[in-house]
């Protein structure tokens, strides 16, 4: 097997429901993964657009969801999940808006994709405070056992 990510919302590749976007509710999707590699001490979860802002003409990979420090014996991350329903001792970092927590996709134009990328770490991470996706990077460097890519794509309605 296979270190693998998934939402029962949306397959890989597919488009993300309305529910998880501004459009919606603006609550994140539910995460679950499997078969995360020997070693594991923790998960990172960074989501990520790199269309931004028009896919035809893409100028910077906008930051919508960082967490780090997800513990080990983590299999899931809940729908809508905030501070309060992450797994016990998972840390948030800042997304491109500057706030920590869940930001659903919100595309000015066209259509997006949306990577969320998971990571499996051989550590569990020092107190980052409320790292940057760069900064979470960073501080992984060397500790990356295993990644799994769930992507999703979006259009706001009517485009």
């Amino acid at each position: 097997m296979t270190f693998q990510l998934t939402s029962p919302s949306f397959a890989n590749g597919q488009p993300i429901p309305a529910h998880y976007t501004s459009d919606g509710e603006d609550v994140s999707p539910p995460l679950p993964w499997s078969d995360p590699p020997p070693g594991t001490k923790s998960f990172a979860l960074v989501v990520h657009d790199p269309d931004a802002p028009d896919p035809k003409a893409p100028k910077r990979d906008w930051v919508h969801w960082v967490l780090y420090n997800v513990p080990a014996d983590a299999r899931s991350l809940p729908e809508g999940a905030t501070r309060q329903t992450l797994p016990p001792g998972t840390r948030e970092g800042l997304n491109d808006w500057g706030e920590t927590g869940w930001r659903g996709p919100s595309p000015p134009i066209g259509r997006h994709r949306y990577f969320f990328d998971l990571y499996a770490l051989d550590t569990e991470l020092p107190d980052l405070g409320t790292p940057t996706r760069r900064e979470l990077e960073a501080a992984m460097k060397g500790h990356v056992l295993a990644q799994a890519i769930l992507m999703g794509t979006y259009a706001k309605r009517g485009q």
